[in-house]
C-alpha cells in the first residue's frame, strides 16, 4: 500500500541522495524503489513508485513536494479561467518518465511479482488544485463544489479524462493491475459524493473495462461511501479500518473484491498485538475468495521493518494452513 518501502533503510538511502521527484524520473531509481518491498519483505505484488501530482505537471500544473507536508500549489484553481488553463494529458510525452519506469520494474520484476499502477482520483486531485496543499477542512473545494458548478465540473472532466489516458498508458506499457486513489473523498456525504464525483471516476473505470486489467478503488474515511463507490466502479474495493471488513464486504456485496483493512498504526506494537489483528481479519474473511490483505492506508515512515516482515510472514502462513 503506497510505496511499502519508504521505512526501509535501504529506501532511505537512496532518498538520502535524491528528492522523490528525482527518484520518481529516473527509470533505474524507480525501480530499484519499487521491488524492494518484493525483494526485501516478500510482499506479493510490487507497487510503481510514483506520486499523484505527476501527471498534474504535464497538464501545467506548477508545484513542490514538501517533506511532511505534502503537495504544495504554486498557483491553486480559483475560477474557470485557471481551470481551462489547464492543458490535457498527453502520457507518451508528458510523462514518458513513468512509462519507461513501467518498463524496467517490470523487467527487474522478471514476473516474481505483479506490478501495480494508479493515479490519483479527480476528486482528490481537485481538492490539491484548488486548496493548494492538504487540508482537513477542504473549505474552498467545497465552497467551489457548491457555488461554482460550471468550473467544478468542467476540471472534474478533464482531470478524469487526463487520469483515464494515464491508466490507460500504464496499461500499455505493461502493469498488471491499476489503483485509483481517493485519498480525500472521506469528507463527503453520499449525497454530495453521487452529486459532485461519482460521475467522473465512473468515467475512468467504465472506459478502462475494455482492458480487462484488475482496478482497485480506494479511499480512506469512506465507510459510509461504500455503496456510492460500488457504483462508481472498480473490481475491488479498499477500505480503512474504520469499519470492520465483514461487514464492508457485506455492505458492497460480494460480487466485488475487497482490499485491507489493517490500521498501519497496529504495526508500531508488538508482533503479538500485530498478529492478533491480522488474525481477526483472517477469520472475518474465513477463506472466501477476492480478498487481498492489506493496510487500510500507507504505512507509516517509523514502522520497524521487523514487524512488517513478521506480519507478511503470518499472513503467509496462515492463509497457506487455512487454505
Amino acid at each position: 500500500m503506497r510505496q511499502a518501502g519508504r521505512f526501509l533503510p535501504e529506501y532511505r538511502k537512496i532518498r538520502s541522495r535524491h528528492d522523490l521527484l528525482e527518484i520518481c524520473k529516473d527509470p533505474e531509481l524507480c525501480a530499484e524503489v519499487s521491488t524492494q518491498p518484493v525483494e526485501i519483505l516478500d510482499v506479493d505484488a510490487a507497487i510503481l513508485f510514483a506520486d499523484i501530482m505527476l501527471p498534474l505537471e504535464g497538464m501545467g500544473v506548477k508545484f513542490k513536494i514538501k517533506e511532511g507536508v505534502g503537495p504544495i500549489i504554486k498557483s491553486p484553481i480559483e475560477n474557470f479561467q485557471n481551470a481551462n488553463s489547464l492543458t490535457t494529458l498527453d502520457p507518451s510525452s508528458d510523462v514518458s518518465y513513468v512509462l519507461d519506469a513501467i518498463l524496467t520494474t517490470k523487467k527487474r520484476l522478471d514476473s516474481r511479482a505483479p506490478l501495480i499502477g494508479f493515479c490519483g482520483a479527480p476528486f482528490t486531485l481537485a481538492t490539491y488544485l484548488i486548496e493548494g496543499h492538504a487540508t482537513r477542512e477542504f473549505t474552498k473545494t467545497k465552497r467551489m463544489m457548491y457555488t461554482d458548478s460550471k468550473t467544478w465540473h468542467f476540471l472534474m472532466e478533464k482531470l478524469s479524462t487526463s487520469m483515464t489516458s494515464y491508466l490507460r498508458a500504464q496499461i500499455k506499457a505493461g502493469v498488471d493491475a491499476v489503483q485509483i486513489f481517493d485519498s480525500w473523498v472521506g469528507c463527503l456525504s453520499p449525497q454530495d459524493y453521487h452529486r459532485y464525483v461519482l460521475q467522473y471516476s465512473q468515467s475512468i473505470f467504465d472506459q478502462l473495462r475494455e482492458t480487462n486489467i484488475p482496478c482497485i478503488h480506494f479511499g480512506t474515511g469512506s465507510a459510509n461511501l461504500l455503496d456510492e463507490m460500488k457504483s462508481a466502479g472498480g473490481n475491488v474495493i479498499g477500505v480503512d479500518w474504520r469499519i470492520a471488513i465483514d461487514v464492508a464486504w457485506s455492505k458492497l456485496g460480494f460480487d466485488v473484491a475487497i482490499q485491507g483493512n489493517l490500521d498501519p498504526a497496529v504495526l508500531l506494537a508488538d508482533t503479538r498485538l500485530i498478529k492478533a489483528h491480522a488474525a481477526d481479519i483472517l477469520k472475518r474473511i474465513d477463506g472466501r475468495p477476492g480478498h487481498i490483505f492489506n493496510l487500510g492506508h500507507g504505512l507509516l515512515p517509523n514502522t520497524p521493518r521487523e514487524n512488517v516482515t513478521e506480519l507478511v510472514k503470518f499472513v503467509h502462513e496462515y492463509t497457506k494452513e487455512n487454505s
